[in-house]
């Protein structure tokens, strides 16, 4: 039984978990810094690595303590390395490789999305290789298939705006104040999807990719307009996002290949609107529907533990000296695509 201490500080969660091999999450805690950033709109970097500096260490003590463990019994320790916003990246890759010089214990570097890619796994034991896989967050929207650690495909990503941009901006222009996501989706509940009528962009297109930027603006304009309420505006927000995400995801089903599941993971994988409807799609292709729980949706280190546990138990660690990364694709084979926004 192998069991791993997990650390994320690649945006704005400071977070340490403990995971074993059996899928059992003996501690985790997250420091959130809503807070901090609250004042501005959106994140701070270097706020945002401040935080992690001060609350890394104490966390981490925490967590062990909550497990009723040392660091000495853990079998490796493994950090985000990136993605994600590099002072608060480092914050975490520097003090991994720390306890791990000073306890001779394996590094094991993780890529954030790959800890997104694979926390479905880490709650579900029965999702095998090969699954489809939309990644939806706040940086990244991507299509995955997913074929083994660290084998990824990816098959459509973003020309512009992520869709957990989208979801913030969106909030911010209704007011809705950060983190704007699940603010947005309470609205929504007591709008009419149908009332405004907003773009879907590059839906029914032949290129595989997503694009937001457009949507977002058009929010903007019908904000601007004073044409409808803000509850009206945030569901029709929601639904033409869904149905960008529904109809890009099924070109994707109908040329990736037998899969074991449809999978979604990220922070937008919170969004129940968005989980339905990703629901319904694979029950018409006859899949199985595997999303996370909430809890591993957003950034959290349980699935960073969980990531290097895979790993591990493949035999794959990292020198002391990787480097911290603040772009690192899942597939860097993958085809450049257009826009200059371009989330790789």
């Amino acid at each position: 039984m192998r069991t791993v201490l997990g650390i994320e500080s690649s945006c704005d969660e400071t977070a340490a978990a403990i995971v074993r091999s059996d899928r059992t999450i003996l501690a985790q805690r997250i420091a959130s810094q809503d807070d901090a950033h609250r004042p501005y709109g959106g994140v701070v970097p270097e706020i945002a690595a401040r935080a992690h500096a001060e609350r890394l260490a104490p966390l981490i003590e925490a967590t062990l303590a909550d497990a009723g463990m040392t660091l000495s019994e853990v079998d490796a320790i493994a950090a985000t390395a990136g993605p994600g916003l590099i002072g608060g990246v480092m914050v975490g890759l520097v003090t991994a490789k720390a306890l791990a010089m000073a306890t001779d214990k394996p590094l094991i570097a993780i890529n954030h999305l790959e800890g997104h890619a694979l926390s479905p796994r880490l709650a579900d034991a029965a999702l095998g290789y090969p699954y489809l896989l939309l990644l939806v967050s706040g940086g990244h929207c991507q299509i995955l298939l997913v074929e083994g650690v660290g084998r990824f495909r990816r098959l459509a990503t973003t020309i512009d705006d992520a869709l957990g941009e989208a979801f913030d901006k969106s909030a911010k222009v209704l007011g809705l104040g950060y983190p704007g996501g699940p603010a947005l989706e309470r609205l929504a509940r007591e709008g009419d999807p149908r009332k405004v009528r907003l773009p879907r962009p590059l839906k029914g297109s032949e290129e595989p990719h997503f694009s937001f930027a457009g949507l977002k603006s058009a929010v903007l304009r019908a904000k601007q307009a004073g044409d409808h309420s803000d509850a009206d505006i945030a569901a029709s927000f929601q639904q033409a996002a869904v149905d960008c995400l529904i109809d890009r995801t099924a070109r994707a089903l109908a040329r990736c290949g037998p899969v074991e599941a449809l999978v979604v993971a990220g922070g937008v994988a919170a969004n129940g609107v968005i989980r339905a409807a990703l629901e319904v799609l694979a029950a018409t292709h006859g899949l199985r529907f595997v999303a996370p729980p909430l809890a591993l949706c957003t950034d959290n280190a349980a699935m960073i533990a969980w990531a290097g546990i895979e790993r591990l138990e493949l035999g794959q660690s990292d020198s002391l000296d990787v480097a911290a990364r603040p772009r690192w694709p899942l597939d860097p084979e993958a085809e450049a695509v257009r826009g200059a926004g371009v989330k790789a």
